[in-house]
């Protein structure tokens, strides 16, 4: 598995239990991880795990602040560019410059678009074109791979 593992990061895809880490910023062994995040951001920003829809508090978030990596504390998105999609999952139509990074997923035998922390690897969601304007764009999110800052 180390070598599947070693050839899919070099290659950009993710494989199977993978945990992103070459090529970037801040890099951190799985054992590393595991201790510094909780269960379920630690599935999800190491092992591209999907949180149960409605379940986050950040869901629910409306004040003025930045949303940033669980992992990494690298800021990603505004909440002046949250909207309520109805999913299930914080929903975002546009992240902030450098933030984010778009890789192809097609781990359901379909193709998307995931969405990675450009500074740890970490995987916080996916990217659909039924986004509200001025993009068009839906960066669903994990909660569990986010925290919040509210603006003093």
């Amino acid at each position: 598995m180390q070598r599947r593992t070693f050839l899919a990061a070099l290659m950009g895809t993710a494989a199977v239990g993978a945990s992103p880490a070459l090529g970037y910023e801040i890099t951190k062994s799985d054992a590393e991880w595991k201790k510094q995040l909780s269960p379920a951001a630690y599935t999800v920003l190491r092992h591209e795990g999907t949180e149960p829809p409605f379940t986050s508090p950040l869901n629910s978030e409306h004040r003025k602040g930045i949303f940033a990596c669980a992992g990494c504390a690298l800021e990603l998105y505004s909440s002046d560019t949250k909207f309520e999609s109805g999913t299930g999952w914080p929903s975002f139509w546009k992240p902030l410059d450098k933030a984010v990074e778009e890789k192809t997923d097609t781990s359901l035998g379909m193709r998307r678009t995931a969405v990675n922390c450009r500074r740890c690897g970490g995987h916080l969601g996916h990217v659909f074109d039924d986004g509200p304007k001025p993009t068009g764009l839906r960066y669903c999110m994990n909660g569990v791979a986010m925290t919040f800052r509210a603006k003093a």
